[in-house]
Parts: C-alpha cells; structure tokens; sequence
C-alpha cells in the first residue's frame, strides 16, 4: 500500500551550520568543565584525604610554621653539622635547568673536583685517599634529587658527629632509622632522603638550619 509522499522541513545552510556550531560549542564547553575542571578537582579532593601531605606538595614547615622547602626537592646543605646532598649544577633550583652532568672538556667539570676536594678535606680523609660514593662527587639529571644512597650518607658520619657533639654510634643509629628499605625488601634500591633527614637532625640536635 503506497501512501502520501512525506514532505521533509527545509533547513537552509546557515541554519545547519549555527546548530552545528552551537553543538561543537557545548561540546567543546562540557569537555573543559569535566576534563579540565571536574576531575583534576575530584583527584584532588580524594588525594588530601588519602595522603594530605603528599598532595598539597610533600611541604616541610620549621617550628613557628614557616615553609622551609619540600621533601621531594633537595637544597644546598653545606654547613658541618648537616649531611650534604649531591652537587647541583643549578643550586637545586627548580626553575633552572641544565642540559647533562659535565663532561671531561666542560669548565664546570673543574669546579666540580674542587668542590670534591673540599669535601673531602671538610670529611678529614683527604690525604688517605677516601673513597667516596659515586652520589657524591656527581649531580642528578635534575639537579635537585634530594635522595642518597645509605653508603654516601654514612660516610659523612664522622664529621656531622664531630661538629654536633654526638658520639658516631649514635649518629650511626639515627641515619639508620631514616633508611629506606626496598619495596618488599627487594624491588628498587634502599636510600635516605637527605632533606628530611637533616631537618630532621636539627630537631634532634638543636643545632642551626
């Protein structure tokens, strides 16, 4: 049974493209607000409830409240009585950065040893030819890694005991509890974060920042 043609509304063009574009707009409008707004905010929210300190930026305060930095940066420990971190070709700023460690031909090689040769004058081994751990005469790739291998913190035993007035086992045990163990006790390296540590250290011993 054949019945009636259907006529169809006429639509012209610009009609069609105002409604396409008004789409594309909404679209567009909603991927932002869910995407870019909606769920950055809900990943937010959920982390300051699992993990507070991690979330608002693993920030380390001093007594009276003030900001003193973040456990995920390191910084320029050099004084005596603090374990020092590894050298830093931008002075652990984060804003600052640099292409690689130096090579045999880069100037920057030279103040590199020099500033060795002072630790290890500073360490007290300098003329029995001590050994260092590699983390210590050499920068990260980012300049500002705050972690240490157990070895390259236990070495500055003697002289961060000697300018805090601790005997060297107690300095030993307390280096020891801020040792990091691998996961499972066999899934990555065992290390210290030296920041948290030295912060630390000065809570314990009294001594300046």
């Amino acid at each position: 049974m054949s019945g009636s043609p259907v006529t169809l509304p006429r639509v012209d063009p610009p009609q069609r493209m105002r409604s396409h574009v008004r789409a594309a707009v909404v679209i567009v409008v909603l991927s932002v607000v869910v995407v870019g707004l909606g769920y950055p905010a809900l990943l937010v929210g959920i982390a300051d409830i699992i993990a507070p300190g991690t979330a608002g930026g693993s920030l380390l305060h001093a007594t009276n409240g003030t900001v003193v930095g973040s456990s995920l940066v390191g910084q320029n420990f050099s004084r005596p009585y603090l374990f020092w971190d590894r050298p830093s070709m931008n002075d652990y700023n984060t804003t600052l950065a640099y292409e690689t460690p130096p090579g045999p031909t880069n100037p920057a090689l030279l103040a590199l040893l020099n500033e060795t040769i002072s630790y290890m004058k500073e360490y007290g081994n300098f003329t029995v030819n001590a050994s260092l751990p590699l983390e210590l005469v050499s920068p990260s790739y980012s300049g500002v890694d705050p972690y240490l291998t157990p070895e390259s913190v236990l070495v500055q035993v003697p002289r961060v005991a000697n300018a805090t007035n601790e005997s060297v086992a107690n300095m030993t045990a307390f280096v020891n509890s801020y040792i990091t163990q691998p996961l499972f006790g066999f899934i990555g390296p065992a290390y210290v974060n030296v920041v948290n540590l030295d912060y630390a250290l000065v809570a314990w011993t009294g001594v300046g920042p």
